[in-house]
């Protein structure tokens, strides 16, 4: 079974692209018989691409803390759910049942897990690619920080190239998870 982690918010955003894009990339999933791993939610952008996998035929695994799944609202039509008790056992499950990690546009949560996901590549924990799907150029502000880091000495140029990034749901796909 190949797996992909998508971080996304819990929130739909104020641009429709975003809720397209997750609708897209949902459906390119189950099309390319990938599982969707994600935060576990039924709401927001996590609720959309879930639905969208689900819709045809794909299968989606959530993993939610206990204290999030009334919070979030945990989907309850999805292919595996998972309960933990923390944000730390989320990130560490998720992590282990994934081939790769994206993230779709969200907030300071889905930064976080992205970033802490890069982190570990970057340490050497894992060897899973991690992508950002800068629809409408989203992620622009986040990438040109990246950018900044290696600037200025704070990041190598061989970490800032474990960043995969395009506005193309199959494009970006294909770079993460190739067939």
């Amino acid at each position: 079974m190949r797996a992909l982690c998508v971080f996304c918010g819990s929130s739909l955003g104020t641009n429709g692209v975003y809720v397209e894009a997750a609708e897209r990339f949902g459906r390119l999933l189950a099309a390319r018989e990938i599982t969707l791993v994600y935060g576990g939610g039924r709401v927001g952008i996590m609720g959309t691409i879930a639905d969208a996998v689900l819709a045809v035929g794909g299968k989606v695994i959530g993993v939610i803390p206990n204290a999030l799944a009334e919070r979030e609202v945990a989907h309850g039509s999805l292919t595996e759910l998972h309960l933990v008790e923390s944000m730390h056992e989320r990130k560490a499950l998720m992590s282990d049942l994934s081939d790769g990690f994206v993230a779709l546009p969200g907030g300071y949560g889905t930064l976080e897990e992205f970033c802490e996901m890069l982190t570990w590549a970057q340490l050497g924990i894992h060897d899973k690619p991690c992508g950002l799907l800068n629809v409408g150029g989203y992620y622009d502000g986040l990438l040109a920080l990246f950018d900044h880091f290696v600037a200025q000495g704070f990041v190598r140029h061989e970490y800032r190239r474990l960043v995969l990034a395009d506005s193309s749901p199959e494009r970006l796909l294909e770079a993460v998870l190739p067939p």
